[in-house]
C-alpha cells in the first residue's frame, strides 16, 4: 500500500479530473452489456452501408428526373446521418456537415470525409489561434504549457492538411476508378490519430505543469470542439471508407491487393535505398554528407551544427556520421527536416547526452534529449541518454514523432519516461532500452523487435512500469507491440516490477513472442492506473507465445480488457507487417526484418 502511494506522485497525469459521467458509467458496464454493445454495432454497420449505398445508387437513377434537386437534398441528408451515427459525437459531425455541405448536397461517403477534415481543421486553425496568448505577466510553468500546446497544435493542423491534401490529390487508373487504397487509408487513420495525440498532449501538459486555472480553462473549452471534430473524421476513416466497396458517381473503389512472400520482409514504407542503408555491415557505411566529431576531425563538432546543414523537405536521404564520442546537447530535427539518417560507431560509442527534466520546470514533451519531427528519420547504431536520474522524475531520452521512422542498434538510457514513441509509425530493432516508471510509453503506433527491454531499480517506494501506453479514442490505430524481445533487469531490481499500466481509456499493449525473465517480475503482470480502480474494459492489454520463467499467466491480473493469450490471427495484428506497415509490401529486403 505504501508503495503505490508514494509512487503515484511519480507517475503521469490522473485524468480523473477529465473523465465525464459517460466515461464513469462506461467504467461499470458488464461483460454482458460489451456483448450486446458489439453485436448491436455489427448490425449498425449494415444498415450504414445500406443506408449510403442507397442513397447514392438513388441519386444516380434519378439523375435525369425534374425533381433530381430535391432528391439530392433528402439523399444527402440521410446519408450524413447515416455516416454520422457512426463517430463518437454524432450530433457534432452531423450539425457541422450540413452546414459545410449547403451548396454540394453530396452523398459521397468520401466527399463528406472530406468536409470532415475541413471543417477539423478549420477548428483547429483557431485553437492554434488561441493559443497565442501573451507570455509576459505568466508564470514560468504556463510559459513552459503553452510553448508544448502550441506546438503540438501546429503538427495537428499539418496532420490535418496532410489529409486534406492526400484527398485532393489521389490518382485514377484508365477506369476512372479511385484509387483510396488499404494504404491510403492507413495513412490517413495514421494523421488523423496523431492530430488526436497531439491535442491531448497539450492537455497532459497542462495537468501536468500545474497550469493556472484560468489558462487551463481557457485552452479546454477552446480544445472542447476540435477534439470532437477530429474524432468524428477519423470515425468516419475508419468504419466508413474501410468497409465500402460501391459504385460512387460512376467510379468503384479499387481495393489494391497485397502481395508478399514468406521470409523477412519491410514495412512498404522502407524503400530499397533506405534499406540498403540499414543492411550495411559495421565496416561498410554509406558515404555521410556531413560528419560530426568532438575532436574537430569531421565537418561540424555537434549535432546541431549538421542539423544546420539539413536541406528543408528533401526526397533525399541526408546522411550524418556521428564519431565516438559523448555529444553533451539537446538535439532536435524539426518536422522540415525529411529523411535524415544518423549513425554512429555504436550504441555505447556514439552518445548523445542530455539532462533536462521535469523537476527542474521543463515539461516531459521538451525534456527529450534526442527529439525528432521530420518525418523518415532513421538512427543506427546511436545511444540516446537523459542523466538526470531518478530524483528529477520525467527525463527523456528519445522523443519521436517520426512518421515511418526507424532505429537500429540504438540505446536508450534514462530513468522515467526513457524512451517516447509519441505518434505516428515506427519500428524499433536490436535496441537497448533501460528506465525504470513507465519508461516505454506515448500513443505511436510501434512496434519494438528484437530488442533487449530492461528495467531498473528506482528510487525507494517507487514500483516499475515498463509501458504506459496513451490511446484515447477508440478509433485510432495506435499501440505498443514488444515482439521477440527479453526483457531481464538492468541491475538488482528488488522494487516491484510490472509489465505497464494503462494511461487511457483505450490502452493498447501487446508482448508476444518474447522471453520474459524470473525472480523480477510480479506475478499479476500488470498494474492498474490508480491503485485499486480496475481499468474500463475497452483497454487492450494482451500476452501471446512468451517464454521465459516470468512469462507464466495464471496469477495475471483478471481485468475485462486483458487477455492472457490470443489466437494467431488476433495476434497477426500487431506484427510489423499489419501494425505499422500496412497492407501493400515491398517483396524483398535487405534488412534482418520479421514479418510475423
Amino acid at each position: 500500500m505504501e508503495a503505490f502511494q508514494s509512487f503515484k506522485g511519480y507517475g503521469k497525469f490522473d485524468h480523473a479530473n477529465y473523465s465525464n459521467e459517460d466515461d464513469q458509467a462506461f467504467r461499470r458496464t458488464s461483460r454482458k452489456r460489451i456483448m450486446i454493445i458489439i453485436v448491436s454495432t455489427v448490425l449498425l454497420v449494415a444498415v450504414i452501408i445500406g443506408a449510403v449505398a442507397g442513397t447514392v445508387i438513388h441519386k444516380q437513377r434519378n439523375d435525369d428526373d425534374k425533381h433530381g434537386d430535391t432528391q439530392q437534398v433528402v439523399s444527402s441528408a440521410q446519408s450524413i446521418k447515416a455516416v454520422c451515427s457512426q463517430t463518437r459525437y454524432p450530433d457534432s459531425c452531423s450539425s457541422s456537415l450540413t452546414a459545410m455541405d449547403t451548396s454540394k448536397n453530396t452523398t459521397d461517403p468520401e466527399e463528406l470525409f472530406k468536409l470532415s477534415l475541413q471543417v477539423a481543421l478549420s477548428s483547429l486553425t483557431a485553437l492554434l489561434m488561441s493559443a497565442s496568448l501573451p507570455e509576459a505577466s505568466m508564470i514560468n510553468s504556463d510559459k513552459e504549457a503553452l510553448k508544448v500546446c502550441r506546438e503540438v497544435f501546429q503538427d495537428a493542423v499539418d496532420n490535418l492538411q496532410d489529409s486534406l491534401s492526400s484527398m485532393d490529390h489521389q490518382g485514377t487508373n484508365t477506369n476512372n476508378y479511385l484509387l483510396l487504397s488499404p494504404g491510403k487509408i492507413d495513412d490517413l487513420r495514421t494523421w488523423l490519430s496523431a492530430a488526436l495525440t497531439n491535442q491531448e498532449t497539450c492537455l497532459d501538459t497542462l495537468q501536468e505543469m500545474n497550469a493556472t486555472p484560468s489558462l487551463a480553462l481557457h485552452i479546454k473549452s477552446q480544445i472542447h470542439n476540435s477534439t470532437q471534430y477530429t474524432s468524428n473524421s477519423l470515425a468516419i476513416v475508419t468504419k466508413i471508407l474501410t468497409i465500402l466497396d460501391i459504385p460512387i458517381h460512376g467510379r468503384r473503389r479499387k481495393l489494391l491487393g497485397t502481395t508478399t512472400k514468406n521470409g523477412l520482409i519491410p514495412p512498404r514504407w522502407v524503400d530499397r535505398p533506405r534499406r540498403l542503408l540499414l543492411a550495411v555491415q559495421v565496416d561498410d557505411r554509406p558515404a555521410p554528407n556531413v560528419t560530426v566529431a568532438t575532436d574537430g576531425s569531421g565537418d561540424v563538432t555537434t549535432i546541431n551544427g549538421a542539423m544546420e546543414m539539413v536541406p528543408q523537405k528533401s526526397n533525399t536521404r541526408f546522411v550524418i556520421y556521428v564519431k565516438e564520442g559523448e555529444y553533451l546537447e539537446n538535439v532536435v530535427v524539426n518536422k522540415s527536416l525529411w529523411n535524415v539518417m544518423v549513425y554512429g560507431d555504436g550504441m555505447d560509442k556514439s552518445i548523445v547526452s542530455g539532462s533536462l527534466n521535469k523537476v527542474d520546470g521543463v515539461a516531459t514533451f521538451f525534456t527529450a534529449t534526442f527529439g525528432v519531427s521530420g518525418k523518415g528519420f532513421i538512427a543506427m547504431d546511436m545511444g540516446f541518454k537523459n542523466t538526470a536520474g531518478a530524483i528529477k522524475e520525467q527525463a527523456v531520452a528519445m522523443r519521436s514523432s517520426s512518421d515511418l521512422s526507424v532505429f537500429y542498434r540504438c540505446s536508450f538510457d534514462a530513468f522515467q519516461d526513457t524512451l517516447y514513441p509519441h505518434s505516428k509509425r515506427q519500428f524499433y530493432r536490436d535496441c537497448n532500452i533501460t528506465g525504470t516508471v513507465d519508461f516505454i510509453f506515448g500513443d505511436s503506433s510501434v512496434v519494438l523487435q528484437n530488442c533487449m527491454i530492461m528495467p531498473r531499480q528506482p528510487l525507494p517506494k517507487q514500483f516499475v512500469t515498463i509501458t504506459a501506453q496513451g490511446k484515447k479514442d477508440e478509433n485510432e490505430n495506435t499501440g505498443i507491440s514488444i515482439q521477440k524481445c527479453e526483457l531481464t533487469p538492468l541491475d538488482n531490481l528488488t522494487a516491484p516490477t510490472y509489465l505497464g499500466r494503462p494511461w487511457k481509456d483505450h490502452s493498447t499493449t501487446v508482448i508476444m513472442q518474447s522471453r520474459i525473465g524470473g525472480g523480477f517480475l510480479n506475478p499479476l503482470g500488470w498494474a492498474e492506473w490508480d491503485q485499486g480502480v480496475e481499468p474500463p474494459a475497452s483497454i487492450f492489454y494482451a500476452e501471446h507465445h512468451n517464454t521465459g520463467p516470468g512469462s507464466a499467466v495464471d496469477k495475471r491480473v483478471n481485468w475485462a480488457g486483458y487477455k492472457p493469450s490470443l489466437t494467431n490471427a488476433e495476434a497477426a495484428r500487431f506484427n510489423v507487417r499489419s501494425f505499422i506497415g500496412g497492407s501493400a509490401w515491398l517483396p524483398q529486403t535487405d534488412v534482418t526484418f520479421d514479418s510475423t
